[in-house]
């Protein structure tokens, strides 16, 4: 994913959402001290992971059909909904608020999702996108270029 554009955007989203959550791990530990501290890596891992899974599955499909695209964008987010749903219910049933602060859990997941789709928005605007144009070599092959009717 190095050369292409969800590299760029992968790269452009991750560097200020590792940033944000160093920032709340440290927050987090300070403030609530241990059960902080596994709360904010938990939500670090599981955002990054998130966001990450879906510029992946971008980088596989580029090729597809748009069908096909569009389905397994959907089936993606579905799994991804599905997973992280799981995931949350056996976090909460497996473990106490003693060991893992949920406050600092939610409060660090929202801190770097704002900052993974405030730098993927930043990335995605400093592309320089080509997109292909009709040629107009087209429109003077056909004769309509010489002011006959």
């Amino acid at each position: 994913m190095s050369n292409s554009a969800e590299g760029s955007l992968w790269k452009g989203a991750l560097i200020p959402s590792v940033v944000v959550a160093i920032l709340c791990t440290i927050g987090s530990a300070m403030i609530r001290h241990t059960p902080g501290l596994w709360g904010a890596l938990m939500a670090s891992a599981t955002v990054i992971i998130f966001f990450s899974i879906h510029l992946i599955i971008n980088q596989l499909s580029k090729n597809l059909d748009p069908i096909a695209v569009m389905s397994l964008a959907m089936f993606s987010y579905f799994a991804k909904i599905l997973f992280m749903g799981a995931f949350l219910v056996i976090v909460t049933k497996t473990t106490t608020p003693e060991n893992v602060n949920r406050p600092a859990f939610a409060v660090t997941a929202l801190a770097i999702t704002a900052a993974w789709l405030g730098g993927e928005i930043r990335a995605f605007l400093k592309l320089r996108l080509g997109l292909p144009l009709p040629s107009s070599s087209s429109s003077s092959t056909t004769g309509g270029g010489d002011g006959q009717k």
